[in-house]
């Protein structure tokens, strides 16, 4: 009976082509195009590029095509003109839109009376700015009343004229009392009248508790502040709200797009290499003493595959592969160095490749090599740890300077931008006047912009010398350059673009008058 053939598996591990360079043209096409892409919309929004009407290009380009009144009409002429977008061509644009602010008047507590009221006043977006739009403003009344025994009362909201805007009659401890008022639009005016009354002669209400909110509009867009910058939707995390499409994140994040991505993964593939070297010499000085021992460099390599070398093992055990497979040891050599690509390997891989074909005592060559490789890293390390004092240096400075323009931007320049806001010594509306010397009114988010353009700057130039000075390559620089804009980055958006220094309104509030008043009863009529 003939035997069955057992069948020869025969697992091969032949040379890949590098992809590192192919990578590295992906991540630059693809990092272009984003950096590209910020920068088109930054420098669309920046004010660097002027347009007929003042508004940013970016949002008169988007409008222009996209805005639609209510019957579906386009708009997009009122943002291709020398005159400023209206309130209801503003409202057109879906980035555009002006969003509620919400205002609460809470915590009264009204005790023993019949009859009281307070008065208040209700924000809102000037009438003549709104193109003929209505513009609804919702109110919302939650209250409570209790007295001594059941007691008929009205809440009121009259206006100065004494006109009822709404009114809620309710009786105190019953099951059906519900003290709420609920209205769709209250006009912005001043010294609106809340109001509450005992209904029954004789009988006192015991106490009153309410709260107010209205959904005012002030006419700006959400995205936008009251200069027409480009501000972007606003963020909750957690306790803080952030804006991180504001323009100025764009030009940060232009130079870390163009910057970064690709320097980040050319250290990763330079850093390898360095692993690979950093093994080297231990592998040469091993092949040497397997040569002296009397074996061939197909079997001492061979050998050597199942030692650890760390990042060098793969190597190793192509090069165990391809000898295994008959391929001349000066081929398997070459092609490793190759592979590796760095000038060390290949100039101790030229050496040891030449001394085996001119026949030459091959294990000398080995430690020669061996002990130039060792020499070279360690220099090499030596200039690391020389050089690392020098980096840290540069990034101390780095956040210092971030400090001190972090602190000028949230602290000093608010402060004189409040105090010359204030007053009008000397008749001039555009600063204060003190003796001779006129101070002008300043802008916050001016300063603000030229801060932040001043810091990634800092960032651009102080990082490529950190690793210019640290591996000589313009990639390390890069990358440190792209680590200090993502510092820059996160301080500005958590700490310096507050709204007051983005010139976003302050929300104004209803303003309830300090004391209660006693109504009259007109309305009763």
């Amino acid at each position: 009976m003939a035997r069955k053939k057992e069948k020869i598996t025969v697992k091969l591990d032949l040379p890949k082509d590098d992809s590192t360079l192919t990578k590295l043209y992906a991540i630059l096409f693809v990092s272009i195009l984003l950096g590209l892409g910020t920068a088109t919309v930054w420098a669309t929004n920046s004010g660097f590029i002027p347009t007929q009407n003042g508004e940013p290009m970016f949002t008169n380009l988007y409008c222009g095509l996209t805005a639609k009144d209510s019957q579906g009409n386009s708009m997009g002429e009122q943002f291709n003109s020398n005159v400023k977008p209206d309130y209801s061509a503003n409202q057109s644009c879906s980035i555009l839109q002006d969003a509620p602010d919400r205002v609460v008047w809470e915590g009264e507590e009204w005790n023993t009376l019949t009859k009281q009221g307070k008065n208040f006043d209700v924000p809102g977006v000037d009438p003549d700015q709104t193109g003929g739009l209505t513009v609804l403003q919702p109110l919302w009344v939650n209250c409570s009343v209790s007295a001594d025994t059941q007691t008929d009362y009205v809440v009121a909201i009259r206006s100065q004229s004494g006109e009822i805007m709404d009114s809620y009659s309710g009786t105190t401890d019953t099951a059906n009392d519900d003290c709420q008022i609920e209205m769709v639009n209250i006009p912005p005016d001043t010294r609106y009248e809340f109001i509450v009354f005992s209904m029954e002669e004789g009988k006192r209400i015991s106490s009153f508790n309410f709260d107010m909110t209205v959904h005012y509009y002030d006419g700006i867009p959400s995205n936008m502040n009251n200069k027409s910058f480009w501000l972007g939707p606003e963020v909750e995390l957690g306790p803080k709200s952030i804006r991180p499409f504001i323009f100025l994140n764009f030009f940060g994040m232009m130079f870390f797009f163009f910057l970064y991505p690709a320097s980040f993964y050319w250290e990763r593939v330079e850093n390898a290499k360095n692993e690979v070297e950093e093994k080297f010499p231990d592998f040469l000085r091993d092949l040497a003493e397997y040569w002296k021992g009397g074996l061939s460099m197909t079997v001492a390599i061979q050998t050597l595959a199942t030692s650890e070398y760390g990042a060098l093992n793969d190597e190793v055990k192509k090069m165990s592969d391809q000898l295994s497979w008959g391929i001349k040891f000066s081929d398997v050599i070459k092609q490793f160095a190759e592979r590796v690509g760095t000038p060390l390997v290949q100039r101790a891989i030229a050496l040891i490749a030449e001394a085996d074909r001119a026949g030459g005592k091959i294990s000398d060559i080995l430690v020669t090599a061996a002990n130039d490789s060792r020499e070279l890293k360690f220099l090499e390390g030596e200039r690391r740890r020389a050089i690392g004092s020098y980096i840290a240096v540069i990034w101390t400075s780095y956040f210092v300077f971030l400090g001190v323009i972090v602190t000028l931007a949230v602290v000093f320049i608010p402060a004189i931008a409040g105090s010359n806001s204030s007053g009008e010594e000397g008749g001039d509306s555009g600063g204060q006047t003190i003796g001779n010397m006129t101070i002008r009114n300043i802008d916050p988010l001016f300063f603000l912009t030229v801060f932040y353009y001043g810091v990634t700057m800092q960032a651009v130039g102080n990082g490529t010398m950190a690793g210019l000075m640290s591996t000589g390559r313009f990639s390390t620089g890069f990358k440190h350059s792209g680590m200090m804009i993502l510092v820059s980055l996160l301080v500005f958006n958590f700490l310096a673009f507050t709204p007051n220094l983005i010139g976003i309104t302050e929300v104004p509030g209803l303003n309830p008058s300090s004391g209660t008043f006693i109504p009259s009863p007109l309305f009763l009529g």
